[in-house]
């Protein structure tokens, strides 16, 4: 969906069509959940701080999200995905692969199935959808993004090997900002670049990912469209109105988070052996620190003992902070070949 949230919302408010508009983000400490194209023409993006948002389009308009609305229009649109097959692994509320090699109705055609799905869309919502066709997941997904908003992109068999050679790494669906950093320090700019490397020479540089990265630089991508994807990791997180400046408000936000992860974890009947705790500071770095047990974290004390050690252990980075999360990985009902990874969250 292009800008979904943001869309949502100049679809339901006249007064907002045309204009640049944020969904989230108003407050003093808020963030950008979605923006509307017309924002994005001012580089506002999501995840950035709403202050900064303000700041780059000054005549921004802030609405707050309301979840439940984009949940219903998400099932529309999904309701429209199962009329053609029965291969649909949603990502978000807001975007999908789907597997439309044999299909319930519609041409035997990829492209035509996309573009009557996407007429679908606009025809019972009047919000518009993107679409990426290729051969496998990472290039339809990399196609999606070509032609935003309200087009397609079709990534023939043929085209591949040349299309990924051209593609700067940024650009490749997997490899992070970080990742992007580190390889462009290497003189890797292209998939071209990436290419010249060994599996073996892959791996050591970057990990696991590495071979990853080799495979889909070559247009290998086997992963099938996975309508029964588990969870990888649930969390919560919390965004504070004032930054943390002692280990003890920490402490007790650590609390308060894990009595809302629990109840994510028993809402799905889903725990966890592996426990992240997420850090924010005032400069917007992002640190992680994880710890891996031999048993699954069912109780608050279990969650709260882990959390807070990992607190203790890392003090020297936490200056001032206005974001922690914790999230449970490793889970009871993790599937091998789920490639989904989701976070129910919490702000103020």
């Amino acid at each position: 969906m292009d800008a979904f949230y943001a869309s949502v919302e100049q679809r339901d408010d006249p007064s907002l069509r045309g204009k640049p508009v944020a969904v989230g983000g108003g407050g003093k400490r808020g963030v950008v959940a979605s923006a509307s194209y017309e924002a994005r023409k001012y580089k506002v993006r999501s995840a950035m701080p709403g202050f900064k948002a303000a700041q780059l389009c000054p005549h921004i308009h802030f609405v707050k999200p309301n979840f439940e609305k984009y949940k219903a229009v998400s099932n529309q649109i999904r309701n429209i995905f199962f009329q053609y097959t029965d291969l649909v692994e949603p990502l978000s509320l807001d975007e999908a692969y789907l597997d439309v090699t044999h299909t319930k109705i519609g041409p035997p055609s990829g492209t035509l199935i996309a573009n009557e799905i996407r007429a679908k869309i606009k025809k019972e919502t009047a919000l518009t959808a993107s679409a990426g066709i290729s051969y496998c997941k990472f290039l339809a997904k990399i196609a999606s993004d070509i032609n935003k908003p309200n087009g397609y992109k079709i990534i023939l068999p043929e085209e591949a090997e040349k299309f990924l050679e051209a593609l700067p790494v940024e650009k490749f669906h997997g490899i992070g900002k970080v990742t992007a950093k580190k390889m462009n320090a290497m003189n890797i700019f292209t998939g071209l670049d990436l290419k010249q490397y060994s599996k073996i020479q892959m791996a050591k540089l970057f990990g696991k990912p590495g071979r990853f990265y080799y495979d889909i630089i070559r247009g290998d991508d086997n992963r099938p469209v996975n309508p029964n994807s588990e969870r990888k990791s649930i969390g919560a997180e919390r965004t504070f109105g004032e930054n943390l400046v002692t280990i003890e408000q920490m402490m007790e936000q650590v609390e308060r988070i894990a009595e809302i992860l629990l109840k994510a974890i028993n809402k799905t009947q889903n725990p966890g052996r592996t426990l992240t705790l997420k850090i924010r500071d005032g400069e917007f770095q992002t640190f992680t620190r994880s710890k891996t047990h031999p048993y699954y974290l069912t109780t608050k004390e279990a969650i709260v003992s882990t959390s807070k050690k990992l607190l203790l252990d890392n003090q020297a980075i936490l200056n001032e902070v206005r974001l922690l999360g914790i999230s449970v990985s490793n889970l009871q009902k993790e599937t091998n070949t789920s490639d989904q990874l989701q976070f129910e969250f919490e702000e103020e």
